[in-house]
């Protein structure tokens, strides 16, 4: 073990970083030192993924972290690798909370998606470290498990109502218990289920999205569900951001009979002030958060009561550290969790999640995806649902690695996300939420 006393070799790393020399704040029990971090962008199943690599000064020891902002990969490349790690090269990796609270104060103007992926990939990786020199699953750390599994929803969509319900009961068929359903409609800018082409033909803009043929196929497609598939089957629907609060409330009354288990994103952040009248009103729990990007923001959403699940994309609040103690308050006011993970979280970012649910009390529901054979040969260790459920690993650390080499045959491709998002317009023309 190295003498407290000896200086660091913080000096010579920050000269090679253009910083000025610096000592850590404290001395530390032994010798080891982060000696370098960077971002790793890789797209195996299209979707851009940043995954941050924490390398210390002990050979062979490194932590992973997910920072993955999809739409603004390149932004939090930038982040990590000219601002962020520059910060954390020649500090000793388990001072997690003071190297998070660092970054997250350096930058003055704080909070933000970028910055706070960039903060993730960094804080994620420091937590995998602190399990690998352990020996322990990072679950572990966290006061070990509260549940044997976590339990997970799937997405089921179609073109038609039929199509959506033939997925549907494949989903329940394979073990799923709770399920989202989306079905498609008129014109291109439906959300989670494909649309249909021309379908305003008269209005100025043919491949429109309304918001009234929305609330009345959404009634139509759960009348069906309930129909089809019986009273056991948890059904969710996601609104993705689009309605007004009297209409969110609106689509939570039509729905009652169908007995939801969650309406998730009924409105857009603009408007998240006015969620504890919406589920004031809203006989279906609401589900709100992925688009949070700090955690006062988070704060507020559980403590105004504006929320029944809090819906946190984890690395775009800063990663496990205030993620935890976002779940603590959750835990203590009545929310419980239902993490956002999507195909554009990474395998990671899925570790982490499920870290914390399976040490939570406030848990809830965890989304689920199932990744395909490409990002199973980046990420060896990818978490696989098993009859609904999802385990974490019991390796130490995250359980999950990621090959460099592999990573490299599927590089990213900008602005898939922005196409997307420009078609979205009401049958007049004017811009919706994506």
């Amino acid at each position: 073990m190295t003498d407290p006393s000896t200086p660091s070799p913080i000096g010579p790393l920050a000269a090679s970083y253009g910083l000025p020399e610096a000592l850590p704040p404290w001395p530390s029990r032994d010798g080891l030192r982060v000696t370098g971090v960077r971002a790793v962008v890789t797209a195996p199943e299209g979707i851009p993924l940043v995954v941050v690599r924490v390398d210390t000064s002990d050979d062979g020891l490194y932590g992973l972290g997910c920072a993955t902002f999809t739409q603004r990969y390149a932004a939090v490349v930038a982040a990590v690798e000219e601002h962020v790690g520059p910060l954390v090269v020649g500090r000793h990796p388990a001072d997690i909370e003071d190297i998070t609270r660092l970054v997250h104060y350096s930058s003055y103007w704080r909070g933000g998606p970028v910055l706070n992926n960039a903060l993730s990939g960094v804080d994620q990786a420091l937590w995998d470290i602190a399990g690998k020199r352990a020996g322990m699953p990072v679950h572990e750390l966290l006061g070990g498990r509260s549940r044997a599994g976590v339990e997970v929803y799937s997405h089921a969509a179609g073109a038609d109502v039929g199509q959506t319900l033939e997925q549907a009961e494949a989903l329940v068929a394979a073990g799923y218990r709770h399920v989202r359903l989306q079905v498609g409609g008129p014109g291109l800018g439906t959300y989670g289920a494909p649309g249909t082409p021309g379908g305003y033909p008269r209005s100025p803009h043919p491949d429109g999205w309304s918001v009234d043929q929305y609330l009345t196929a959404t009634a139509a497609l759960f009348a069906a569900a309930r129909a089809r598939l019986g009273p056991e089957v948890s059904l969710m629907h996601d609104v993705h951001s689009r309605l007004t609060p009297k209409q969110a409330v609106v689509l939570a009354r039509a729905l009652e009979p169908y007995r939801l288990s969650f309406l998730e994103d009924v409105v857009a952040p603009e408007h998240y002030d006015r969620l504890p009248e919406v589920r004031a009103a809203s006989p279906v729990p609401i589900a709100v958060g992925e688009q949070i990007g700090s955690v006062p923001e988070a704060v507020r959403l559980i403590r105004d009561g504006g929320i029944d699940l809090l819906r946190l994309h984890t690395s775009a609040v800063g990663g496990l550290t205030p993620t935890r103690k976002l779940v603590a308050l959750a835990e203590l006011t009545g929310v419980r969790t239902a993490f956002h993970s999507p195909g554009d979280i990474s395998p990671v970012g899925v570790a982490a999640n499920l870290a914390v649910d399976i040490s939570t009390p406030a848990f809830g529901y965890q989304e689920s995806h199932e990744y395909n054979d490409a990002t199973h040969e980046v990420f060896s260790g990818t978490p696989v649902v098993r009859d609904g459920y999802l385990y974490p690993s019991e390796l130490p650390g995250w359980g999950v690695d990621l090959d460099e080499k592999a990573a490299r045959r599927f590089p990213p491709v900008k602005h898939l996300h922005e196409r997307w998002a420009a078609r979205v317009r009401r049958p007049d023309g004017g811009l919706e939420a994506p």
